[in-house]
């Protein structure tokens, strides 16, 4: 990876560029609608927020341009565009509604977006549930087929919960099939329409956790978001160590063998230390600045300061820069450097970005 300073400037900025959707997802961070808010930053607004992105400087840090459904913003090809104008690397997430074409997805790469992400949160039935709209997940398979036939790099995210932890050896074995490279599982955070979905327990956290690792041997890139704790397992396995000798583990990697076969290659799982408000960025529809899409704590506007000013001198993003910051298990954790546990799910538990991630069961060796 390029040598980067995540105490000066992001990696991701995530752009939530409208809350408007056609979708009625059951855990929905943004707790989309069918329109616009009045409150959405316009036309000259939104140009701004690009320009303030530019201002980090060389290497830019990417813009993932999201919602809501990124394509219901009624300027976002221009804004899309003019990112790129100005050497910004681009990547787009939009819902697969009946606004996404094969011409949508052309016109998002000769505007200069490299990659596509879609959301897959289960097999047909548990997904079309989750989303709220029959048909859902046919429409995603075939955009997953075809953004990869125009030449897109695809991402798949999926959402794990207790509604669908056992279907993931399928979901992953599908969108191999179809043409993804990246398959980006997130943990459920209760936020957000999130706040009524059933989250894994710790040791299932873990189990899951472990079948990633042996995911990432099948010949797709691996990552996690509100899990940096994958990054702890990615090491000690990488190290030796053995993984969970139960039940949910065992059924999860079994039957990935069972429908890919034996591991193809060394695992594609990277371990950048990223985690909110380090390496991350993430702006709101109305220009609210926070630390990540999954901890919604105001810490500025892009309307009367400036992303730069925000992220490296606000005192919650110092804070959450610092792992020796933290508390409880992350705090003494040996790992903190490079997992840090996830700062939203601390929020959302405790109301204390700062304190422990319980969806980690590491009993750190420092702890005693």
């Amino acid at each position: 990876m390029r040598s980067w300073n995540f105490s000066e400037k992001p990696l991701l900025v995530f752009w939530e560029t409208t809350k408007a959707c056609l979708l009625a997802c059951r855990h929905c961070r943004a707790e989309a609608i069918t329109r616009p808010l009045p409150n959405e930053l316009n036309d000259e607004e939104s140009r701004r927020v690009v320009e303030q992105v530019h201002e980090f400087g060389k290497p830019y840090p990417i813009i993932i341009f999201t919602g809501g459904d990124m394509l219901m913003k009624r300027n976002i090809y221009d804004l899309v565009g003019y990112a790129h104008e100005l050497g910004i690397p681009t990547a787009a997430a939009p819902s697969v509604t009946e606004l996404l074409t094969r011409e949508t997805l052309l016109e998002l790469k000769r505007r200069g977006v490299s990659m596509v992400s879609f959301s897959l949160d289960g097999m047909r039935e548990t997904h079309d549930s989750i989303r709220g709209v029959a048909g859902t997940w046919d429409a995603t398979m075939k955009a997953i087929r075809t953004a990869a036939e125009i030449g897109l790099a695809v991402q798949v995210n999926t959402c794990v919960m207790r509604l669908n932890v056992k279907e993931l050896p399928e979901v992953f074995a599908a969108i191999k099939r179809a043409g993804a490279s990246v398959w980006e599982v997130f943990y459920l955070i209760k936020v957000g329409k999130g706040v009524g979905m059933e989250e894994l327990s710790s040791a299932e956290c873990e189990e899951v956790a472990n079948f990633l690792y042996d995911a990432a041997m099948y010949g797709l890139r691996v990552r996690t978001v509100e899990a940096p704790f994958f990054r702890r397992v990615v090491k000690q396995r990488g190290d030796g160590a053995s993984p969970p000798n139960s039940g949910l583990y065992s059924l999860l990697v079994n039957r990935l063998r069972q429908l890919c076969g034996e591991p193809e290659r060394e695992p594609d799982a990277p371990i950048t230390p990223t985690r909110d408000g380090y390496g991350i960025l993430f702006i709101g529809h109305d220009g609210s600045i926070t630390p990540g899409g999954f901890l919604p704590i105001p810490r500025g506007n892009t309307r009367t300061t400036t992303l730069t000013k925000t992220y490296r001198g606000d005192r919650l993003f110092q804070l959450l820069k610092n792992p020796d910051n933290f508390k409880g298990r992350c705090g003494v954790c040996e790992f903190r450097e490079f997992c840090g546990g996830s700062r939203a799910r601390a929020y959302a538990a405790y109301q204390d970005p700062l304190e422990e991630d319980p969806a980690c069961p590491y009993k750190p060796a420092t702890s005693g």
